[in-house]
């Protein structure tokens, strides 16, 4: 990753079109993630076996225990009874997702429209490839663990951890019967929220030149990381297979530029 020096950036911002067509990059995203979100639901909780999911979960932390790393429990268990605490990162698991992202895109857009389609067309083949992991390998989040409900695993002896968006609050909660009904609360592998936070630091590091805004930008998949895990939303196998999905979506993308001649620049209108 490669960073930009400042006689590089001039000229980018010099050519940078005037006038862009916002409409067909908006439409664009919407559908992709419409599509998206249709898609992963169409075989939500109702449609998946919580056996099935439960077993995947032992599987994972059958993994971290051989690589003497599974920390979820300790982790959350270290800022339980800090509500406060929590409910912090309960907001920033539920907003920073979408607004960083699309902060970066609309950044990209704007000032290096000739990296823009590129990075655009990588995070929607980094998304598009999450599907196949969550239909392949539905896993039950380690919130479910202790939950008695429909969709949960009902061992909190076991696995004590504790669904801190649904206890503590957030923007949304998975608890109401009509989420967890329409969504698919076993769609954790991969992480998309780290895949998401790895794929902004790659798009967005290259054109950083201040030290404090790198800084920011290499601190949020850390801070992604802690959020999912503290929350007890993910494992940290999920993120890790998180880095390999977007590590998949520019390898797509790469071969999609090369043999279909796909544009590398933003659109625009002529100026």
């Amino acid at each position: 990753m490669e960073a930009l020096t400042t006689e590089q950036r001039a000229p980018i911002r010099a050519r940078a079109p005037r006038t862009r067509v916002w409409g067909t990059e908006v439409a664009l995203l919407l559908t992709f993630y419409i599509v998206y979100t249709i898609v992963r639901n169409r075989f939500g909780s109702a449609a998946v076996d919580p056996d099935r999911a439960y077993r995947n979960a032992e599987r994972i932390m059958d993994i971290e225990r051989s690589l003497g790393t599974f920390w979820e429990l300790r982790v959350q268990g270290w800022f339980v009874d800090q509500e406060v605490f929590l409910s912090v990162w309960n907001h920033f698991y539920g907003s920073f997702h979408f607004g960083v992202t699309i902060f970066a895109l609309v950044w990209l857009y704007r000032r290096f429209p000739h990296r823009y389609a590129r990075q655009r067309t990588a995070f929607l083949s980094t998304t598009g490839l999450a599907l196949a992991g969550f239909a392949l390998f539905p896993l039950m989040p380690p919130r479910l663990l202790s939950d008695c409900g429909q969709y949960g695993a009902c061992r909190p002896g076991a696995y004590p951890f504790v669904d801190t968006v649904s206890d503590i609050g957030g923007f949304w909660s998975f608890d109401s019967g009509t989420m967890q009904e329409v969504t698919n609360q076993f769609a954790a592998m991969p992480s998309l929220h780290f895949a998401w936070a790895t794929w902004c630091v790659v798009a967005l590091g290259p054109v950083l030149w201040r030290h404090w805004t790198r800084g920011l930008i290499a601190a949020y998949p850390v801070a992604t990381l802690f959020a999912v895990v503290v929350t007890a939303n993910h494992y940290w196998l999920d993120a890790a297979a998180g880095v390999v999905l977007v590590a998949a979506g520019y390898l797509v993308t790469d071969q999609a530029i090369a043999r279909l001649r796909l544009p590398t620049t933003a659109p625009a209108a002529s100026r």
